[in-house]
């Protein structure tokens, strides 16, 4: 395995042979030889080769391999093949440690994602998408107010959610199944955490739009636009848009648009868009308004400072439930949040003042 995974950390760290053999002082030829098990590195190249490629040495002996199935990038043309095989390899990494936590429990700690059984089998309009966000809120018990936390919301139904270090502003996401040695399947959504929290959480929501209308969509609907209106809809559905902003409106105050925004994680463009789909303003004020948009540049950049980034967090809650079970030791879960030990310690104590101070 170790042959395997020196070369998945390098394809991971967006490093060369050559780049890679610079940092650890020996030729790419050496490198090359790791990477095919003809030549075995010392403990001490190990531990170089962890901080050259940014993983803990333990990566490099894990026997629970992901296979991500069916791998989908939505991304511009500048994101190059080399940059999706550096997110595809990100990705497994951090699939893995979900996987091999999920496995530590004696039964699932989330349940397995479902679609709704009361889902229209053919989607003849836009229009009815409403229908079909509203009845997966219900079927999740979500009610109609906003998602504080979207993130833990579909990873709590079964999803794995991952946020990648990944600045290069042409990567979006990338979709997948993870496939483990044990050919249990996750649907996976990894995402660039330096996106703003409002283009995440619509990312997302999109992309659970394609889980649900697969299939689904009459002859004629275009699936990337019943996908945007599905991810509106579910973040901000119809009742709380019609309660926010009124049963008919000749205009609207962008401070509205801008409070919601904060209340609810959708764009000021989303809930623009939101009014105008669910019969709030008419065609000629959706013209009227979004001209403007563009005309004050909020279509590049909108007013205020950008969300917060979204944080998952029940993967950490998962790792701490799992210690307070008696299920791993503290290493084993210092090693799951990838963090040294010490700084573990100081985290179970809740001692985060010296922690901040150590870093």
């Amino acid at each position: 395995m170790i042959a395997q995974r020196i070369y998945q950390a390098r394809k991971a760290a967006g490093l060369t042979l050559v780049e890679l053999g610079a940092k650890l002082g020996v030729s790419h030829t050496a490198i090359q030889k790791f990477e095919q098990g003809r030549l075995t590195p010392s403990s001490s190249q190990i531990l170089a080769l962890a901080q050259a490629c940014g993983v803990r040495s333990e990566y490099f002996f894990r026997t629970h391999t992901v296979t991500l199935e069916h791998p989908e990038f939505r991304k511009k043309a500048r994101f190059s093949n080399a940059d999706q095989e550096k997110v595809l390899f990100q990705t497994a990494a951090h699939a893995e440690q979900w996987i091999k936590l999920l496995n530590i429990y004696p039964t699932t700690p989330i349940a397995p994602f479902m679609i709704p059984d009361d889902l229209p089998q053919v989607i003849q309009t836009y229009d009815q998408i409403e229908v079909v966000a509203e009845a997966l809120r219900n079927s999740w018990q979500l009610g109609m107010e906003e998602i504080p936390d979207i993130c833990d919301t579909l990873e709590t139904h079964g999803l794995i959610v991952i946020l990648i270090d990944e600045d290069n502003p042409s990567f979006d996401c990338l979709v997948a199944n993870a496939r483990t040695n044990d050919s249990v399947s996750y649907p996976l959504i990894a995402i660039s955490k330096q996106w703003p929290a409002d283009r995440q959480r619509f990312t997302l929501a999109h992309e659970l739009g394609h889980l649900m209308l697969t299939g689904r969509l009459a002859e004629g609907l275009d699936e990337e636009k019943a996908c945007n209106r599905f991810a509106g809809a579910f973040l901000a559905p119809k009742p709380s848009v019609i309660q926010s902003l009124g049963q008919q409106r000749k205009g609207l105050e962008w401070h509205e648009l801008y409070t919601l925004k904060r209340e609810y994680g959708l764009s000021m463009a989303g809930w623009l868009m939101r009014a105008y789909q669910c019969g709030v303003i008419s065609e000629t004020a959706r013209k009227s308004l979004f001209a403007q948009f563009a005309k004050k540049g909020w279509r590049t950049k909108e007013p205020g400072e950008p969300l917060p980034a979204e944080q998952p967090k029940l993967f950490e809650q998962l790792v701490f439930r799992a210690l307070g079970e008696y299920c791993i030791s503290e290493s084993a879960a210092a090693e799951l949040l990838g963090i040294p030990l010490m700084t573990f310690f100081r985290q179970r104590q809740l001692d985060t003042a010296k922690d901040a101070a150590h870093q």
